[in-house]
C-alpha cells in the first residue's frame, strides 16, 4: 500500500547490510544498489535530466558518493533510499548548474524534491518512484507536445517504449545512423522544452 514503510524484515536486512558496509565490507552495499538503481534512474534522474547518458553518469556518481559518504549516514529506522535519492537530486542539481541551464530550473528541481520528501518522509522506494512518475508525466507530455512529430516519435520509441535502436530505426523507416542523429536532436529539443516550462 502506498505510503507504508518497508516491511520490518526488509528494513532489518537493509540495516544489517548498511552496518556491515560501515564496518568495512563495502560489498554489502551491492544488494542495496541493485535494488534502488532502477528507481533512482527512472523516477529521479531521467525526469530531471531528460538524457539517458547523463542520467547513467549521475547514477554512477551517486552510488560512488554514497560509498564515500556512508559514514555520514545515520540509520533512523527508515529505508536508505531517501538518503540515496537526495544525493541523486543534488547531483542532478549540480549538473543543471554546470550546464548553465538556468538557476530557476535548478531551484525548481530542488524545491520539488524537498516537497515530495516532506509529504512522504517514511515512504519506500516503490512509493516514491510512483509519486515522482505521476508528477513528472504531465511535464514530460507538455514538453513532447511542443516538439515536431518526428522528434516525439523518436523519444517515445527509445525512452518510453524502451525499444532497441535498430527497432526504433525500422519503425521510423530510417537507417540506425540516421535514427541516432534524429534521437540526439530530439533529446536536445526535449531538454529545451522541458526547461522552458519553468521560465
Amino acid at each position: 500500500m502506498a505510503g507504508t514503510p518497508l516491511p520490518d524484515d526488509d528494513l532489518e536486512e537493509e540495516r544489517s547490510l548498511v552496518l556491515a558496509a560501515k564496518a568495512g565490507n563495502l560489498d554489502a552495499m551491492r544488494p542495496i544498489f541493485e535494488k534502488y538503481s532502477g528507481p533512482l534512474y527512472s523516477a529521479v534522474l531521467m525526469p530531471k535530466l531528460g538524457n539517458p547518458a547523463a542520467a547513467e553518469d549521475v547514477l554512477r556518481d551517486t552510488l560512488a558518493t554514497a560509498v564515500q559518504k556512508l559514514d555520514s549516514f545515520t540509520w533512523e529506522g527508515k529505508s536508505i533510499f531517501a538518503w540515496l535519492r537526495q544525493i541523486a537530486v543534488n547531483k542532478a542539481y549540480d549538473l543543471h548548474r554546470k550546464n548553465a541551464r538556468g538557476r530557476k530550473l535548478a531551484e525548481a528541481v530542488r524545491q520539488e524534491s524537498e516537497a515530495i520528501m516532506q509529504h512522504h518522509p517514511a515512504a519506500d522506494a516503490e512509493m516514491i518512484a510512483k509519486q515522482e512518475r505521476q508528477e513528472s508525466q504531465k511535464r514530460i507530455e507538455e514538453a513532447l507536445g511542443k516538439m515536431n512529430e518526428r522528434y516525439q516519435k523518436a523519444i517515445r520509441l527509445r525512452l518510453i517504449e524502451e525499444l532497441p535502436r535498430e527497432e526504433c530505426a525500422q519503425r521510423m523507416d530510417v537507417s540506425v545512423s540516421t535514427f541516432d542523429v534524429v534521437f540526439f536532436r530530439a533529446t536536445k529539443a526535449f531538454r529545451k522544452q522541458y526547461g522552458e516550462r519553468e521560465s
